[in-house]
């Protein structure tokens, strides 16, 4: 991240559209050259928030200000942004170059200032090879790749990306995540990411915003939204996280029934008797290789699923208290050669992989 001062910053934005209220009380600022995620499920208001910088949409209420100046008034085709949309929307009867090239030709740009610019940009998304080429003849990732080209021959300050790489399969997907990051910074870009693939977002941002129904829950850079979530919906929104209810105890210790007391590390403002949740991440928890000082308990085996390079393990613990463990394969075992559904074993984490949520 290029740390330059201020691309966009959001002062108590709201959008409604009749009765319902889209984005609610947005305050963030976002940093010149930093690829900034827009994180949720459908309909948590991502879209709407990237759709009011781009223009496309009003606030309802607040201020939306583009390097430090507001621009409510300001219509979209004088923002100095572009947008790369998941559907790519290119010119079918253009080829590359001319798709890349139109929008400086829309701004009358000198003819070899174009040609420069538009080489320049397709060689930035390794497509300088295809230029003569139609849309048609483009696989899914070389028309994103023709997209973002054209998107950033323009020298947008501010990128807007929606769902961008949603079109394309695994495999794809994740090689143009790291090309994207790649991209990003060597052009030096502030770029907004709209998505709801969270290992997307994890992946490539300096810092995420995870929203639901229109609120963000949480901002902050990828380890701390994974490490340290604030509240249920982050913790269980972001990767998988085992929540169990609890109560805490005089000793602080948390109650989960089932005369099980965890050890776990409380809030100060915890007290005797509040009702808290325990978070703990599945590949936290180790599977019978219990070593001193972790929390050790017992369980039974209800269900195994072979990933590959891990194997996921559902253990019930009683009383309706299940935990997933995540145990990778390794040089010595296949991970999924070693336990079987109904088998008894002990599963345990250190004290302070595991998170008091209230």
């Amino acid at each position: 991240m290029i740390d330059g001062g201020e691309a966009i910053r959001f002062e108590s934005v709201s959008k409604r559209f009749g009765e319902t209220e889209a984005v609610k009380g947005l305050d963030i600022t976002i940093e010149q050259g930093e690829f900034f995620s827009l994180l949720g499920p459908s309909g948590c208001g991502k879209t709407t928030t990237l759709r009011m910088v781009a223009g496309f949409e009003q606030p309802s209420e607040g201020r939306i200000f583009l390097d430090g100046q507001p621009v409510e008034t300001v219509p979209p085709y004088q923002r100095n942004v572009n947008t790369v949309f998941q559907s790519y929307a290119l010119f079918e009867n253009l080829d590359v170059f001319e798709n890349v090239a139109f929008g400086l030709k829309r701004r009358k740009v000198a003819r070899d200032e174009i040609r420069r610019r538009v080489t320049a940009a397709l060689e930035l998304v390794q497509l300088p090879a295809r230029s003569d080429a139609k849309p048609r003849e483009l696989s899914g990732g070389q028309k994103q790749r023709v997209a973002l080209a054209r998107a950033l021959v323009n020298r947008p300050g501010v990128l807007l990306l929606d769902e961008p790489l949603g079109a394309l399969d695994l495999k794809l997907r994740r090689q143009m995540q790291l090309e994207l990051k790649a991209i990003q910074r060597e052009v030096g870009i502030t770029f907004v990411y709209v998505t709801h693939d969270q290992e997307e977002a994890l992946s490539m941002s300096d810092r995420i915003a995870v929203m639901d129904a229109g609120e963000v829950k949480q901002c902050g850079q990828p380890e701390d939204i994974y490490e340290r979530p604030r509240g249920e919906f982050v913790a269980g929104f972001i990767g998988i996280s085992n929540l169990l209810e609890g109560r805490v105890e005089d000793s602080g210790e948390v109650a989960i029934g089932n005369g099980l007391r965890i050890p776990a590390p409380l809030p100060n403002d915890c007290a005797r008797g509040d009702a808290v949740q325990i978070s703990v991440r599945p590949e936290k928890i180790a599977v019978q290789e219990i070593e001193p000082g972790m929390v050790s308990l017992e369980g039974r085996i209800e269900t195994r699923v072979y990933l590959g390079v891990s194997t996921q393990i559902t253990v019930s613990l009683g009383d309706g208290a299940r935990l997933v463990a995540l145990e990778q394969a390794t040089y010595r075992a296949q991970a999924d050669d070693r336990w079987e559904v109904g088998q008894r074993i002990r599963i345990g984490w250190r004290p302070e992989h595991c998170l008091v949520l209230r």
